[in-house]
């Protein structure tokens, strides 16, 4: 059994034949079919070097995404960096041609959603920080509530700004982060209806952008 269940695992993280495209696929812009599962024609390259963010485990070549998506990042990452929050740190977007990764996600396949880390650092991350990045678990051990001493309102305001973004549909986080969300909102809570409770994600948020007008294949 022990043997059965090692091969599986194996398996599950064989090489999709997505992984096997290297470009991306010539043509306006598309994104088809559904967030998990479909494909992406005409996506961009987020540029690896900007002010306001940097990239995390750029060797996975995952930072690839309809041209709103990267638009959406740096509109974000620029917001962030002129309020003097730190520096956004972007996580999976999606692959060349999108399509499905060989473990991690089952969405991210039609270059619309980004994962973005909720931590802000005021000093740029190295090289081997960013190969390797150290998660912020900002979840307590009982799943209930968050870390306080790991809390702070630049998290909350990094969600806010993203989910008062006009192309930002849904935001994924952990259902104690939510609460804690709805607790520091105020009386200011209409963004908080793209802010959707969800298993794990405890130390990102996961955005997911509405399909573009001119994708009439999109789900």
């Amino acid at each position: 059994m022990a043997l059965l269940a090692l091969l599986a695992s194996a398996g599950s993280l064989a090489a999709t034949p997505w992984q096997k495209i290297t470009q991306p696929i010539g043509g306006s812009a598309q994104s088809i079919g559904a967030f998990s599962n479909g494909c992406i024609v005409g996506a961009e390259a987020l540029p690896l070097s900007a002010p306001g963010y940097q990239v995390m485990r750029t060797d996975q070549r995952r930072y690839f995404g309809h041209p709103d998506l990267v638009q959406f990042i740096q509109r974000l990452s620029n917001q962030v960096h002129n309020k003097g929050m730190g520096t956004v740190l972007i996580g999976d977007m999606g692959m060349p041609a999108g399509g499905r990764f060989n473990g991690g996600h089952a969405s991210h396949q039609t270059g619309l959603d980004v994962d973005i880390f909720l931590q802000l650092p005021q000093t740029r991350w190295t090289s081997s920080q960013l190969l390797k990045p150290q998660a912020l678990d900002l979840v307590a051990s009982d799943g209930k509530h968050v870390v306080p001493s790991l809390w702070s309102p630049q998290i909350s305001q990094l969600i806010k700004l993203a989910a008062e973004d006009s192309e930002v549909t849904r935001i994924f986080v952990n259902p104690a982060i939510k609460q804690q969300l709805c607790l520091d909102a105020g009386s200011d809570r209409q963004w908080l209806r793209k802010v959707r409770p969800w298993f794990q994600h405890r130390a990102h948020m996961h955005v997911r952008l509405r399909c573009p007008a001119g994708s009439l294949e999109c789900e």
